[in-house]
């Protein structure tokens, strides 16, 4: 297990909101669900909810979308994620890489294994069942999104949902001077700002994944404004 990231520092006093299911008419819905075709053991729980007031949030962040573009919808691709899929996912993602990479577990030396899992934990929360370092998908605070047009097509961010690549970092394409990318980046941007505005935060590397009230929020409020008291209205569901 990976040393404690910054974010899992910040001390949690969860104020019981319920987690609530997400209105699956209200927004647009990853379906069939990617982790649940894998086999992702949710047992009587589904993805799609969230507390209640990060739904509330995504209303607003909606809302703001269609002021700009009036047929536009957020899509929702995962939200609550218990702690059991996040070791699932974890695991999968591992074989994963070793399959593309052509690589046998039993085969690996120290250094590969080390690389492959830091690969991992850049993009994917670990596992962990300490109430005080909860993934954040597990708090119900933490929403993956992405944009579908007046058509209902997903709008092309420039890369996948949970792609461990440098592609995933939200500013990628920035700097590029390609005019297709230079469009990656505007959406990109366009689906930062809406979730912003609804109060919402970005993990610094993935341009899909927002968070509200949870330890990852509470941290980069804090690096926004560090006079402000940190702490994380969410924790752990269940």
């Amino acid at each position: 297990m990976p040393l404690k990231k910054p974010y899992q520092q910040i001390p949690i006093i969860d104020c019981g909101e319920p987690l609530v299911a997400i209105d699956m008419d209200s927004f647009a819905i990853a379906s069939p669900h990617p982790y649940t075709q894998l086999g992702a053991p949710y047992g009587n729980l589904s993805p799609y909810y969230l507390r209640q007031s990060a739904i509330a949030r995504l209303w607003d962040a909606q809302t703001s979308l269609q002021k700009v573009f009036p047929k536009w919808q957020i899509q929702i691709f995962d939200a609550y994620r218990p702690v059991e899929v996040q070791q699932f996912m974890v695991d999968y993602t591992f074989n994963q890489l070793l399959s593309t990479r052509g690589l046998n577990a039993d085969n690996l030396s120290e250094n590969q294994e080390i690389s492959l899992w830091e690969q991992v934990y850049q993009f994917w929360a670990p596992p962990c069942i300490d109430r005080e370092t909860p993934p954040p998908h597990s708090t119900g605070a933490a929403v993956d999104v992405t944009l579908v047009d007046e058509m209902g097509q997903i709008v092309d961010m420039g890369g996948e949902i949970d792609e461990i690549s440098a592609k995933s970092h939200p500013n990628y394409f920035a700097t590029s001077k390609v005019a297709k990318e230079r469009q990656y980046n505007q959406y990109r941007e366009l689906l930062k700002e809406v979730m912003f505005a609804a109060g919402f935060r970005q993990h610094p590397n993935e341009w899909w994944h927002f968070c509200f009230g949870d330890q990852m929020w509470a941290w980069l409020e804090l690096q926004a404004d560090p006079h402000q008291e940190a702490i994380a209205r969410y924790g752990r569901v269940f």
